[in-house]
């Protein structure tokens, strides 16, 4: 007669991997739990949230500091401490709502909601350098440098190396430091644009602030970009032959 105890036995100690995998098996559910709910559209929703609020409490901040600082291309920087606290409200407001996306693919792809604070903080720490940098080199001037730094900021829009960086920044990164020197590359001449028009000038901020949306946002059409080119220069132009006729060039009094 068959011993069944025997048989009991082997068929329990048979399969060692088969039981070793019904024990993994919970936290490897667990773990698909968590990343399909950092992932999911409530996820979305919250990194929309946060980072588009941090945007619209800067604007509100820039705003506030800004207030009584505009005197166009003659606008002073101030001390370095007060620059740079301007300088970074407004980079947060000017940048991060069209870095909404590159920030979704990031959290999507590492699966991990702290990665939010670390990319947003190292992109905006690259347009705090080039802050820092525009404050060591920048000195108030005449029309006529306002007006060739914003052709020349016209004639960028048209070149291969500003739709090399337009195209990259829009793809993102997988780091906050290499998306923003992607985008630096793509916004270097609208930036030049803000500092020759007023640095301080919320009109000129806000203008500069939506064509920077709109690339990121936005794919290359020359059906567009061309014609904004040829206003940038157009503006360049006007700013040398009648500056006092420019909207929001110079301060009001």
């Amino acid at each position: 007669m068959p011993d069944h105890r025997f048989a009991s036995a082997f068929a329990v100690d048979r399969n060692p991997a088969e039981a070793f995998d019904d024990t993994r098996r919970p936290a490897d559910a667990t773990a698909a739990a968590r990343t399909a709910a950092i992932t999911g559209p409530g996820s979305t929703v919250a990194v929309l949230t946060a980072t588009l609020g941090l945007a619209a409490a800067s604007w509100v901040v820039a705003i506030r500091q800004m207030h009584g600082m505009n005197m166009g291309p003659a606008t002073g920087l101030g001390s370095f401490g007060f620059f740079t606290a301007v300088w970074v409200s407004m980079m947060a407001a000017m940048m991060l709502p069209g870095a909404v996306p590159a920030v979704v693919r990031r959290i999507s792809s590492s699966g991990r909601m702290l990665a939010l604070p670390s990319f947003v903080g190292s992109y905006l720490a690259v347009w705090v350098l080039v802050g820092l940098v525009a404050y060591g080199v920048y000195r108030p001037h005449g029309r006529l440098a306002a007006a060739a730094v914003v052709i020349a900021a016209g004639v960028y829009e048209l070149t291969p190396l500003k739709r090399h960086f337009r195209r990259q920044c829009r793809e993102g990164a997988r780091s906050g430091l290499g998306f923003g020197l992607r985008c630096v590359g793509s916004s270097i001449g609208l930036m030049l644009m803000l500092l020759a028009l007023g640095v301080m000038t919320i009109t000129w901020m806000s203008v500069i602030a939506v064509v920077v949306l709109a690339q990121k946002l936005l794919p290359a059409r020359a059906a567009i970009d061309v014609p904004l080119a040829l206003a940038i220069v157009g503006l360049g132009l006007w700013i040398a032959l009648a500056p006092p006729s420019v909207p929001g060039l110079m301060p009001l009094m």
